[in-house]
């Protein structure tokens, strides 16, 4: 059975038996304690902890995963052994407080031995040690015999956390045979031997503070087969390696690379992780992962830049990449298709970030192998080689770290940290947790007693009749709302809740939970208490205001793809009353002439007036229609489409009738905020009168300062500043003769070739014309002028002839020490300033004895 096979058969077994068939979630988790999905489960984890309720009580699922970075890392392992994998698809089946372990038993092992066809005789099955009930199943209900059914301990009990839902598991194994070390069983036999392929979790206690397990009111069902290792049972191969998909991947390296598979160790370490990591990066960029040095992105470009080492070592001096990027999109494409639309956009990520790393790697390779090759027997490499490794040359610490292991040399980690600790800093607060919510049971226990809220505000109402659930902590909670709960980068609704008995003005309106609208109170009249009817008022200016930016938002986005091309995509939004803002990916500035394209498209939507349409249909059919979805937003199986003119995306938010009632858009900041990624605002409507209305306000004011009509500002501008010219060049001069008159003054007092004089009150700058003017004179050979200077402090400066026994800095060396001061070092001429006025005189008197020394 090929992979794509047991892909449609294990859906099909299930879907067959009530399941809903679930596609993949994307590779970033909508979970702030994950970088990435880490398991089939993660996307279902609201539904285990009971903060969302499903619409469905039954699912099955094919999920691509990733294991490589915090405590889920597989990274340093890929390619060294027959199993590890950063990226790879779990196969799952999961019940919601419907079937237990009965069901889940039994048809794990009717689709195992049934529809895989694996023998019976060769699989192995483990449970919690106090499962008595699961073992009885196997046993009684399955047939399986109990000489092949070991109890385990900790290897068989899952749990989130120290507390919340867990439960005993059950795992199904694999034996490989005699060959693959020895027998016994799971439990006591060889890991290379006995292989597991599923696990069954048995979600059935909430675990206690004090330790205590509380039998949950819904047990529920997450099982997880690692479809890889399912393949290497089925097509009768020792190595993940062997299979299918990766037998063709590593077909292409070998091309790509020149090298066997199979002739040699190293280089099939090599080979193996350029087609692993291959897969991972075109995975990860597709679900919108961008190479960083933060979070997600750090350990994107750490996967890149290992498989580009990697390559190096093979001897390969031309990017490689690009290529196994089109093979994992010709092997994995037809089951992931969004990797065929995305294949241009990934190849040419992966392809900038493999040229920018080729450019420092054979350099830094050098510098560390000279660095190795310097220790002392036992030595480390020094943190300040792998920051500069880091730093200058883009190799990522990890990569570092296994370079050195291969020579069997540590790395000074501390000392690396110390020289990063500003990045590790930013890396860490990227991945802090989400905020404990204080009153979470109490916002559940709404949800359990009232359901979600009634949800009006993507309908025409903005004044509603409602009923007050509970007021906790500072919000209010409504039975309906025709507020707008912040989403989709769109600020919530402010307004009024008026009850008989009192009144507050909502200041925010977000989600407590997942469809539960919680309304963020400020001030306050009277009380509000539970079981009142209420009358509940969006603040519509503010709303109108919304709606004109996020459609404008919308537009704008259109625009942007149709200048810059497709590979743009949102990486963020804030749709706010006074302006909007849009984060989207793009790699070159937008120039000028792009800018103006942009504005022109939108103002053409608007001016033509398209009606804005909304409506809710299947997520297959929006895509059929072309409506654009990006990562970070959560969609069901039913979302709502907006259609505003050209443009047609998945969105909730709130928008406009018509694409007139937008008004002019006008961008008025556009800018780079990080690596790959940039920043547009713009603001609509009355906004944009407002901005005009004063930029017309300020260029009345310069005309009158002018004295010029409007229409003649750039003209007298021009004027002016050529009158200005005229008089800096009449005061040059001027300045010129008086500094030659007072030059002739202080001439005068020359003494056997030299003057010495304090001078005070003038422009730093002068100075040195100043003396330059005094040396020009016949009879003067050296000059020192010191004074405080225009705007304070002490301005020192030489000339000295061509030819003479001192050097100007030598005058001034000494005397500038005397006025807190320093400076040139010239022959002819020196500068020099200082601090401290009061030691002029001293310091001109160790000029006059340097002369006379001299």
């Amino acid at each position: 059975m090929q992979a794509n096979e047991l892909r449609r058969a294990f859906t099909e077994f299930f879907a067959e038996r009530g399941h809903t068939a679930v596609p993949s979630a994307g590779l970033i988790p909508n979970d702030p304690t994950l970088l990435f999905t880490v398991a089939g489960m993660v996307p279902f984890k609201p539904f285990f902890l009971g903060e969302e309720t499903p619409a469905f009580r039954r699912a099955v699922s094919v999920q691509k995963c990733v294991r490589a970075g915090g405590k889920h890392n597989d990274l340093e392992e890929v390619g060294r052994t027959s199993r590890h994998l950063t990226f790879f698809e779990m196969l799952g089946n999961f019940s919601f407080g419907d079937y237990f372990k009965r069901e889940a038993i039994s048809w794990a092992w009717e689709f195992v031995t049934g529809r895989l066809g694996l023998d019976p005789e060769r699989l192995w099955v483990t449970v919690h040690v106090s499962d008595d009930e699961a073992e009885r199943i196997w046993i009684d209900e399955v047939g399986v015999p109990a000489a092949r059914i070991q109890r385990l301990d900790k290897d068989n009990f899952w749990q989130a956390g120290d507390t919340g839902p867990c439960g005993p598991c059950s795992e199904i194994f694999w034996d490989k045979g005699p060959a693959f070390g020895a027998e016994g069983g799971p439990a006591h036999g060889s890991d290379e031997r006995y292989i597991e392929i599923w696990n069954l979790v048995f979600m059935q206690f909430d675990g206690q503070p004090d330790g205590t397990r509380v039998p949950l009111p819904r047990p529920s069902i997450d099982t997880g087969a690692g479809l890889e290792r399912v393949l290497t049972v089925l097509q009768g191969v020792d190595s993940v390696w062997d299979i299918d998909e990766f037998a063709r991947l590593l077909d292409v390296a070998q091309q790509v690379s020149g090298v066997r598979y199979g002739i040699d160790p190293a280089t099939d370490v090599s080979l193996r992780i350029f087609a692993e990591h291959a897969r991972t990066m075109t995975f990860l960029v597709s679900d919108g992962v961008f190479p960083s040095n933060e979070g997600r992105g750090y350990v994107l470009r750490r996967i890149i830049r290992r498989a580009v080492r990697h390559a190096y070592l093979l001897g390969l001096a031309e990017p490689v990449m690009p290529r196994m990027v089109d093979a994992v999109v010709e092997v994995m494409g037809a089951d992931y298709p969004e990797l065929v639309r995305s294949h241009d956009f990934v190849r040419g990520v992966i392809t900038r970030e493999e040229d920018n790393f080729r450019r420092t790697l054979a350099t830094g390779s050098t510098i560390l192998d000279e660095a190795l090759a310097s220790l002392p027997p036992g030595g480390s490499l020094t943190g300040a080689t792998a920051f500069q490794l880091h730093d200058t040359y883009g190799f990522p610490l990890e990569v570092t770290e296994e370079i050195t292991a291969e020579r069997g040399v540590g790395v000074d980690v501390a000392g690396f940290e110390a020289e990063m600790a500003e990045q590790r800093r930013r890396a860490k607060d990227a991945r802090k947790g989400a905020e404990v919510d204080e009153h979470l049971e109490q916002h559940q226990d709404l949800v359990e007693q009232f359901g979600p809220t009634e949800y009006l505000a993507r309908g025409p109402e903005t004044v509603a009749s409602v009923r007050v659930l509970a007021v906790i902590g500072d919000a209010v909670f409504l039975d309906r709302t025709p507020f707008y709960a912040e989403a989709g980068g769109q600020q919530g609704d402010h307004g009024t809740i008026v009850t008989e008995t009192g009144s507050v003005r909502v200041a925010e309106t977000t989600y407590a939970l997942p469809g539960l609208v919680r309304h963020v109170v400020g001030a306050r009249e009277g009380g509000i208490y539970p079981g009142q009817v209420a009358e509940a008022v969006v603040d519509l200016g503010r709303r109108d205001a919304l709606r004109r930016n996020h459609t404008g938002t919308h537009l704008l986005h259109w625009a942007l793809r149709r200048v810059l091309g497709d590979h743009v995509r949102q990486q963020g939004s804030l749709v706010a009353p006074d302006r909007l803002r849009f984060d989207f990916s793009h790699y070159d500035s937008i120039t000028g002439e792009q800018l103006a394209e942009i504005e022109d498209l939108v103002a053409g939507e608007v001016l033509a007036n398209h009606p804005v349409r909304t409506y809710e249909t299947s997520k297959s059919h929006a895509e059929e229609v072309g409506a654009l979805a990006f990562f970070g937003d959560k969609y069901g199986d039913v979302v709502r489409v907006v259609e505003a003119g050209p443009s047609v995306e998945l969105c909730g938010g709130t928008h406009v009738r018509q694409t007139g009632d937008i008004g002019s858009v006008r961008v008025v900041a556009e800018g780079s905020i990080g690596s790959n990624i940039r920043r547009i605002e713009a603001i609509t409507g009355f906004d944009t009168v407002v901005r005009l209305r004063e930029t017309e306000g300020r260029l009345r004011q310069a005309a009158d300062l002018l004295n010029v009509g409007v229409d003649e500002v750039v003209e007298g501008i021009e004027r002016r500043l050529a009158q200005l010219r005229s008089l800096e060049s009449e005061l040059r001069q001027l300045r010129r003769r008086a500094t030659l008159d007072r030059a002739a003054e202080i001439a005068a007092t020359v003494t056997d070739g030299a003057v010495v004089a304090r001078v005070d009150g003038l422009p730093r700058d002068d100075y040195r014309d100043l003396a330059l003017a005094v040396r020009a004179f016949d009879g003067v050979a050296v000059v020192v002028l010191a004074g405080e200077a225009d705007g304070g402090g002490v301005a020192m400066v030489a000339a000295v002839r061509p030819g003479g026994a001192l050097t100007a800095g030598a005058l001034l060396a000494n005397a500038a020490k005397l006025v807190k001061g320093g400076g040139g070092r010239g022959d002819e001429l020196a500068v020099a300033g200082g601090k401290d006025v009061g030691g002029i005189e001293a310091a001109l008197d160790v000029v006059r004895g340097a002369l006379a020394a001299g």
